[in-house]
């Protein structure tokens, strides 16, 4: 499937908002080709490699450490507040879980899902979902769901979506939001009362670009790492309003933009297509999912 997308005319930020906050070319660690990243509650930028590493990065940039690793080439990421990290491995077709206290690190779920893309812990339901992007050419199954205590998991949503990705929980945690990168489209999966999923619905569709990752700001706008073309859109909480948030035409300073993050006014992109994790300084501000998670599971 061929896409042709034009660089916008308009952005609502300039690309001056944005520069690399952490560049792995050279590093020790070596951080190879970032497909997420996410905030920690030691107030690190987590993300992950393509040889399966776990890094997380100083708050300020200066160094990196590898945390832990799976068997190869890390997706998305969750924190469970401050007691683990939850994160998809696409060479074992598995979720890993590192305890953040000991840094150990097993594997979680079991077998069956085919591309585990990105998780979401849904605290308040004591539960993980992580979306199974199925395969990159056909429509399939869909979001699966497991136990945090007992990691017992199975298919949470089983229609087609075509190539599930980035997810993000509501605000009000009814909902789940699904990023289907080649309908070029977000999708939104209503959480009924006893915890099933609803009827997905298209939220924001055509959009210009492949959305990959999304995040919400705290005013409910929907932020989606476009992978292509290197951009970063908004979308209003009707989901009517889309706009090309902020983007550089050379893919240099956003060299495919897949997973995002939240960290207060400061919006985090991991870059597959490079070595490094962009930080935009944002004209709004967003909570850190593990903030969200803890708040959920105070009720």
């Amino acid at each position: 499937m061929a896409h042709r997308f034009a660089t916008a005319d308009t952005t609502v930020l300039p690309e001056s908002r944005a520069h690399v906050f952490f560049d792995g070319i050279f590093t020790e660690p070596r951080l190879q080709h970032a497909e997420c990243v996410a905030i920690g509650p030691d107030g690190y930028v987590w993300c992950g490699s393509e040889n399966g590493e776990v890094l997380r990065i100083a708050p300020d940039g200066s160094h990196a450490e590898v945390m832990g690793e799976g068997g190869g080439f890390t997706l998305g990421l969750a924190f469970d507040g401050d007691r683990a990290l939850y994160f998809c491995d696409l060479k074992e077709a598995a979720v890993f879980r590192l305890d953040l206290r000991t840094r150990w690190v097993e594997r979680f779920s079991g077998a069956g899902i085919k591309i585990p893309n990105y998780p979401v812990v849904d605290a308040a339901r004591g539960r993980l979902l992580v979306s199974d992007s199925h395969h990159f050419a056909e429509p399939g199954p869909g979001v699966w769901a497991y136990d945090l205590a007992t990691c017992a998991g199975g298919l949470w949503y089983d229609k087609p979506l075509r190539f599930a990705n980035g997810m993000a929980l509501s605000l009000d945690g009814n909902a789940l939001f699904v990023c289907e990168t080649f309908a070029q489209r977000v999708s939104r999966i209503p959480i009924l009362a006893d915890g099933s999923a609803g009827e997905a619905t298209p939220f924001a569709i055509d959009l210009p670009g492949l959305p990959d990752g999304i995040a919400f700001d705290d005013k409910g706008y929907l932020f989606v790492g476009c992978y292509e073309p290197s951009r970063v859109l908004r979308i209003s909480p009707d989901g009517k309003t889309i706009e090309v948030y902020i983007e550089e035409a050379t893919a240099h300073l956003f060299a495919h933009p897949t997973n995002i993050a939240f960290d207060g006014a400061a919006l985090y992109t991991a870059n597959l297509g490079r070595w490094h994790i962009t930080r935009i300084d944002s004209d709004t501000s967003g909570t850190p999912l593990w903030q969200r998670v803890e708040a959920a599971r105070k009720g």
